[in-house]
């Protein structure tokens, strides 16, 4: 039960509490040593990926996602591994935890977008960090490209 400043927290016993959080998988691609990005509702670029659905682990969620939103072959991607997790603050009472993946597309077919993201586009590494979106992805990016090396 989370009070109207704290929707996410359940309290499991008296003064214990939970968070409650829906569960996003996102994946930093490096294809041809570019990163697609996806352009959300809200005008932020965005890693590609989701919701963690039931039955699901996070790899496979995110290998899912790609193939949805970017139509990038998920055996393709080489080196798939964690980056980093956090909770996101979408909006005031919108929380999310993301955990971030990286790998390398080895694949000859370009990203398309989806009718899920408003917009798609290929980035340098050294554009990420102008781009409106959320400070802990241009991290995770920033992570991936030291990790890969």
């Amino acid at each position: 039960m989370g009070d109207t400043n704290q929707p996410y927290l359940v309290e499991r016993n008296p003064g214990y509490f939970e968070y409650q959080l829906p569960i996003s998988v996102k994946m930093v691609v490096e294809v041809q040593g570019k990163i697609p990005l996806l352009k959300n509702e809200r005008e932020e670029w965005e890693l590609p990926g989701g919701k963690l659905e039931l039955g699901e682990t996070a790899k496979s969620t995110v290998l899912r996602e790609v193939q949805e939103e970017l139509t990038l072959e998920p055996q393709l991607l080489k080196g798939v591994t964690i980056i980093d997790s956090w909770v996101y603050e979408i909006f005031p009472h919108r929380h999310v935890f993301v955990v971030s993946y990286g790998a390398e597309y080895t694949g000859t077919r370009q990203p398309k977008l989806s009718h899920e993201h408003k917009g798609l586009g290929l980035f340098e590494y050294e554009e990420v960090p102008g781009l409106t979106m959320p400070e802990a992805y241009k991290k995770t990016i920033a992570a991936w490209r030291v990790m890969r090396r």
